[in-house]
């Protein structure tokens, strides 16, 4: 028998990488789900919990603090077992109870192991989503069936109640993956950028050579000092051409190359010239900026002008965009801050951010965005003057 597409792909579906660990509103669930129930088991009076033997109600408070916060705690990492822990120990004493106890008051904090069931199918594989749905219908026929009073309609209900989790959890997990590929596409567009300045320097620097190399022959019998100066020359570019190629690896593009020339540092102020936002852009260069790499010079101009069309867009009620241009060290710092104010949505979460960083990173060098203090926002890139 084979199964339908749609069901062997999810079962092919696996485990969603590094899932969040515990982070403290874990905490703050599981305890908030402690004092509930604490509060239940002291404070309840409707008949069917009255009904419930004293020893009995204690009994499934302690089962309670031994299954639900172990399975809340770690329903990200080990969705799976959450499930199988709490579903199976809760519902098993339920049953117990049922049948020992000729009674079953149930704690209704309890149905918080719900959160297990997203979790399971937001974060883990498509086997353990489907062993853990067996499971759980299980476990909810065998907690109907150890309650005599509960009717069809009570039956259905739950597993409406039940097929929300799952739906949720689907939902969530296929929107994070369609946000993963988004975010690698706009980082292997960033390499792509990256390549194409790459390439066009590595040729700069390869035709320079040939053009070394040429005169170097022409000066060899007549001027052999002249000629090894020449061969000192084709060395240095050699040098800094492996360099570059050293850089492009495991960023070469498909497509042809953009025979546009390079725009660098030089080129900042053509950026406040062209802008017609309305938001003066103003360019400070820094002496101090020679030697810098081709593909490091570019980068410099496409980070600044990422930044300043994101606070054009993003700043409210700025007065302006200040790009800063400065030596440090061996390498050189851009800084491109504007003073306008900080919407609550701005968080540094979009694909250009994602971009920049990416490039930074691919020349050896730093990013950093944020609020720049009271006001604004500010983007700092930090890259070596060259990639050699």
């Amino acid at each position: 028998m084979q199964l339908p597409p749609a069901l062997r792909a999810y079962l092919a579906e696996p485990a969603v990488p590094d899932p969040p660990r515990r982070v403290w509103r874990d905490w703050v669930l599981v305890g908030a789900a402690s004092i509930s129930a604490v509060l239940e088991a002291t404070l309840r009076t409707d008949e069917e919990w009255q009904s419930f033997p004293v020893a009995w109600r204690w009994a499934e408070l302690a089962v309670f603090f031994l299954a639900v916060p172990i399975a809340l705690l770690v329903r990200r990492t080990h969705p799976l077992f959450a499930v199988l822990w709490g579903f199976i120990t809760t519902l098993l004493f339920a049953a117990v109870a049922s049948q020992v106890a000729d009674a079953y008051g149930g704690l209704v904090t309890t149905a918080v192991v719900l959160i297990t069931v997203y979790s399971l199918y937001r974060w883990g594989s498509g086997r353990d989503g489907v062993v853990g749905m067996v499971v759980v219908l299980l476990a909810g026929v065998v907690g109907n069936l150890s309650d005599p009073s509960s009717t069809i309609g009570e039956w259905i209900g739950g597993y409406v109640v039940l097929s929300l989790p799952v739906t949720l959890g689907l939902v969530a997990r296929y929107r994070g993956s369609a946000q993963a590929r988004a975010v690698e596409a706009a980082k292997a567009h960033e390499r792509e950028e990256l390549a194409r300045e790459l390439h066009d320097t590595v040729a700069h620097h390869v035709s320079a050579i040939a053009v070394q190399a040429q005169a170097g022959r022409a000066l060899a019998s007549s001027d052999p000092e002249r000629a090894l100066a020449v061969l000192g020359v084709i060395e240095e570019a050699a040098s800094r051409t492996l360099a570059e190629m050293r850089a492009m690896v495991g960023t070469l593009r498909r497509g042809a190359v953009d025979l546009a020339p390079q725009q660098g540092v030089a080129d900042l102020q053509t950026l406040a010239r062209d802008s017609h936002s309305g938001v003066p852009i103003e360019v400070c260069v820094a002496p101090g900026l020679d030697g810098l790499g081709p593909a490091v010079d570019a980068a410099l101009f496409r980070i600044a002008q990422e930044s300043i069309t994101n606070a054009v867009r993003h700043a409210k009620h700025a007065t302006k965009v200040v790009v800063r241009v400065d030596p440090e060290g061996d390498g050189v710092r851009l800084t491109v801050q504007d003073d306008g104010d900080l919407p609550l949505g701005r968080r540094g979460e979009g694909f250009g951010l994602l971009g920049m960083a990416e490039r930074a990173e691919l020349l050896g060098g730093e990013f950093v965005a944020g609020p720049g203090g009271r006001r604004g926002w500010r983007v700092e890139a930090v890259l070596p003057r060259s990639t050699r």
